[in-house]
């Protein structure tokens, strides 16, 4: 092989190096996320107001009157849980559109995720913001008491929520509801099991 078709051939896989490698870089970002979330780093939260408590996450099914279910939902390929989480959604009577994008921060920008409540993937429900594992009676309920946030958020990925099932494993974790005013507040909280 001479200089040149060195050269060439180098260009060529050049570009495919460097998806390799930024693929690679989101999938530690998803586990590192995942770890810290296993871990419960809630320490932000402890000004939050308790809205309310509720048990069991897929047991029960939340009616809802008169509105469509339709969930858009973003996330990088290379994320297995979002899956998860999504079929949680379609169990609960959810139409998905699903959007596979290497570039989600783009999207969580777009939204205004705030950058400490950021998970996995982003999703857009009858124009709010549902960001990360959060389970579809929450959505449910934001969607009947209409309140005036951009959305919800589970931070991270905690063991146990929608798409995060590790058996009979369940972490504490909190809903929490965020506004343009960078407000955050509980919207719900889950025990540990």
């Amino acid at each position: 092989m001479s200089y040149k078709q060195f050269i060439y051939c180098w260009q060529k896989s050049l570009p495919l190096i460097l998806i390799r490698i930024a693929v690679r870089v989101v999938v530690i970002i998803c586990l590192t996320i995942g770890v810290l979330g296993i871990l419960g780093s809630t320490a932000f939260m402890s000004n939050a107001q308790l809205v309310s408590t509720t048990k069991g996450i897929q047991d029960k099914q939340t009616p809802l009157k008169s509105t469509a279910l339709n969930a858009t939902v973003y996330h990088s390929p290379d994320c297995n849980c979002c899956g998860g989480w999504i079929d949680h959604l379609k169990a609960q009577g959810f139409q998905i559109t699903d959007f596979s994008t290497r570039d989600i921060e783009t999207v969580k920008q777009k939204y205004n995720v705030p950058d400490n409540l950021s998970s996995c993937h982003t999703a857009i429900v009858n124009g709010y913001v549902i960001e990360g594992h959060v389970p579809a009676d929450d959505i449910k309920r934001l969607l009947q008491e209409k309140p005036n946030v951009v959305g919800l958020s589970v931070p991270q990925m905690p063991v146990g929520t929608p798409g995060m099932e590790m058996g009979n494993r369940k972490d504490p974790f909190s809903v929490l509801s965020f506004d343009r005013k960078d407000s955050v507040a509980v919207f719900n909280q889950y025990p540990s099991s």
